[in-house]
């Protein structure tokens, strides 16, 4: 395996498996850097070392490598958080304690690819995105709040709204500690699940605003 896109000696030469993983980890960290469209096919080849010829045999373009680093990586953080909550016998704190858990792991372990979720994708790669991985774990994490809320005799309809809410503070505050990595991961996990699960445990079953809305 070929890392950060190095050469190999002359002595050797790739096959088309290794050249393509090669090209997939190039594009992993030149979109991570600069984004999808400030990323040239030239630049790719460039820092291969091949031809541009090489990137469009294997990939069709920039779009079709674009498209498989972010496949790749989507599979890998659905994954590990779908693991993170398997055990439904758990209590749920435990569930959502896991599932911050394994998101900020992601993070720390695969910054090129979070980076590369999160920044805006091209029109023509409409699946896949960060927007539509996070509707994804909002599912699963509504059918757990879904459960819960109806053994306490809580509006179910209202799950959806409540995932929606919990997976947006996860992934924003996911997005900050990118960049501060301070303090560590399992403390961040630990508050964040301080503030959205004593949040939950006094929850209202009819909230309303107590102020006055009007100007």
């Amino acid at each position: 395996m070929v890392e950060n896109g190095a050469p190999r000696g002359r002595s050797t030469r790739m096959t088309g498996k290794e050249r393509r993983e090669q090209l997939v980890a190039v594009g992993r960290r030149l979109f991570a850097e600069k984004g999808f469209d400030m990323t040239t096919v030239e630049e790719i080849a460039a820092r291969a070392k091949v031809s541009k010829p090489i990137v469009y045999e294997h990939f069709g373009g920039k779009e079709g490598l674009y498209a498989v680093v972010v496949d790749r990586e989507v599979s890998t953080l659905l994954g590990d958080l779908e693991s993170s909550l398997q055990n439904q016998r758990e209590h749920p704190r435990v569930l959502m304690e896991r599932a911050a858990l394994a998101f900020l792991a992601y993070i720390d372990e695969n910054e090129d690819g979070f980076r590369v979720l999160v920044r805006d994708s091209p029109v023509s790669h409409s699946l896949g995105t960060f927007s539509s991985l996070l509707t994804d774990v909002a599912g699963r994490v509504e059918e757990i709040l879904a459960a819960q809320l109806t053994l306490h005799s809580y509006p179910p309809r209202d799950a959806a709204l409540y995932a929606q809410m919990l997976v947006g503070m996860v992934a924003y505050t996911g997005q900050w500690w990118l960049e501060t990595r301070e303090p560590s991961k399992e403390v961040v996990a630990a508050r964040m699940v301080n503030l959205s699960w004593y949040g939950l445990s006094a929850l209202q079953k009819s909230p309303a605003l107590r102020g006055n809305t009007h100007t």
